[in-house]
């Protein structure tokens, strides 16, 4: 066997150590500068918006890390949020947990003034048909 192969058990561990070591540990497809899906993009804006400071580590990489830790954690999707070694959940529960307040007060900030309410596409506005003029 190759010694540049990583085992199931370093990954485990690696998991471990980034859930203990970090008081909010994201693992998201990408990382947050470059979310390589939506979903794991707007768990990092809510997690900015609210100034939390966390972690975050990209699934991607190597299709075992996913396996494990959704075997480990007991949650088939991508992201996974874990604040103090617990699971708090993907990104629904993220964005509920963040429109109500809770997420502010999970990760222990202040809720911002006015969170932002997700943003609609922008739209151009109706088109309007006018008389001509005279």
């Amino acid at each position: 066997m190759e010694a540049s192969i990583i085992s199931e058990q370093a990954i485990a561990e690696a998991l471990d150590s980034a859930i203990s070591g970090n008081r909010v540990m994201l693992f998201m497809k990408g990382t947050p500068e470059q979310p390589r899906c939506g979903f794991s993009l707007r768990v990092v804006q809510s997690l900015r918006d609210v100034d939390a400071d966390f972690a975050a580590m990209d699934i991607l990489p190597d299709p075992r890390i996913r396996q494990v830790l959704s075997t480990r954690s007991g949650w088939p999707t991508i992201p996974q949020l874990f604040v103090d070694g617990e699971l708090v959940g993907g990104c629904d529960i993220v964005t509920e947990m963040y429109e109500s307040g809770e997420l502010a007060e999970l990760v222990g900030v202040e809720q911002p003034a006015e969170a932002p309410v997700a943003a609609e596409p922008a739209q151009a506005p109706p088109l309007q048909i006018q008389d001509p003029p005279r």
